[in-house]
């Protein structure tokens, strides 16, 4: 069989405008020969009747007091609504279709309710089911614990990643990430009025761009798709237009180049605390007693950097209180900035270039913009900067590389 995996997100399947927009993508692949996976979401965001953070607020959200894995159960329900609502639309428009739930569909993950990872695909009933339809829809963001067969999630963005582990195991020739907006950009269009639709990208591209707070797409899911070598197009449900390719730093699949370029877009998360903490008196174990602290406490850090005699790192805005006590228990007395963001230029062609931190600091420097902190690695500049100063930054770095071009 001709394979093509086609997932569509929340904002594509919560009303019927979006369902048609989505059953014309799947009508032209069906046209083109192929038999179509479609992953769903669950409809809509939070508010909408069945969005996944409106079914959490039917046990009070984040204060409920239900397990984690009572929380799997309520939040797959979600998904197996969107995959039978959808499924009901192609079969009425004379599409062959059924649906499956993740479990159904051969995911198999660990115990790790609310955040499974997944062990095993096991798609012998999706390829037969898949031969003997046009399409089967199947449930994002869920699998089956190894242990007890349970219902499990796989972290939010796991639809992206429900239907990369289904591309890879079934050797589709292409996964389609549906969304809003017109593929990869080189930075958020709500924040750079001229950002640029990009119409190549590599995986380690998206992945870093993913991981520095563009949200097109989940990062593990290009990881997956990356491992297996399935190019991924990521498309607007609402346009006929092609989107962006993702695929190696050589040729996809089809013989097409990808080339890398210096910097490939910009990005940026918001949010963040900085804390900085200095070592008591002859003390030579600050970073680890530190780390250390915030690892048993469950706090992810960020964007650390260490000397000998203090540490400086972030954390997001939510757990910032609780960073703060524990590090006061420790008999520290942390400086804490709130409400900064990072700020990220990616390009897997930044590697043994001069002068592009240069242009950085240069761009934000001339238009006012302090710069808390910076790091780097082979195809990635971060700078901290005050929240408020975000939005120039970002435009600021979008115009020093020339980004709408």
């Amino acid at each position: 069989m001709k394979i093509i995996v086609q997932k569509f997100g929340g904002t594509s399947v919560k009303d019927d405008r979006g369902r048609k927009m989505a059953l014309g993508h799947i009508q032209d692949a069906i046209k083109e020969g192929y038999k179509v996976i479609a992953v769903v979401s669950a409809m809509g965001r939070s508010g909408d009747p069945y969005a996944t953070d409106t079914l959490l607020s039917l046990v009070y959200g984040e204060l409920s007091n239900i397990s984690n894995r009572e929380q799997d159960m309520l939040l797959s329900c979600g998904e197996v609504i969107s995959s039978i609502v959808f499924s009901s639309l192609l079969n009425d428009n004379n599409i062959k279709a059924t649906s499956l739930t993740g479990a159904q569909a051969g995911f198999v993950t660990n115990d790790e309710h609310t955040n499974a990872k997944i062990l095993e695909m096991k798609c012998e009933r999706l390829v037969e089911t898949l031969s003997q339809h046009d399409v089967v829809v199947v449930a994002g963001f869920q699998g089956a614990s190894v242990t007890n067969g349970d219902m499990t999630t796989i972290g939010r963005g796991g639809s992206d990643t429900s239907a990369a582990a289904i591309g890879a195991a079934v050797g589709a020739e292409f996964v389609d990430i549906f969304t809003d907006v017109e593929g990869v950009m080189t930075a958020d269009p709500r924040i750079v009025e001229n950002a640029k639709s990009l119409s190549k990208v590599t995986y380690t591209e998206i992945v870093n761009l993913a991981y520095q707070g563009a949200k097109v797409i989940h990062p593990r899911a290009v990881e997956i798709a990356m491992q297996a070598e399935v190019p991924i197009r990521v498309r607007s449900t609402y346009s006929k237009l092609p989107g962006t390719l993702v695929s190696s730093n050589q040729t996809d699949k089809k013989g097409s180049d990808v080339h890398e370029r210096l910097i490939t877009g910009i990005a940026h998360v918001s949010n963040v605390t900085q804390i900085k903490v200095t070592a008591k008196e002859g003390q030579y174990s600050v970073q680890t007693e530190v780390f250390k602290a915030m690892a048993m406490e469950g706090i992810s850090v960020d964007f650390f950097n260490i000397t000998p005699k203090s540490v400086i790192y972030t954390v997001t805005d939510q757990v910032t209180s609780r960073a703060v006590e524990v590090l006061q228990n420790l008999g520290y007395e942390p400086t804490i900035t709130r409400q900064c963001a990072k700020v990220s230029a990616v390009g897997a062609g930044i590697m043994g270039v001069p002068g592009v931190t240069s242009k950085i600091v240069t761009a934000l420097s001339e238009k006012g913009i302090q710069i808390l902190q910076s790091a780097d690695s082979h195809t990635t500049i971060w700078v901290l900067v005050k929240e408020d100063d975000m939005n120039k930054a970002v435009n600021a770095l979008h115009e020093a590389f020339d980004l709408s071009k």
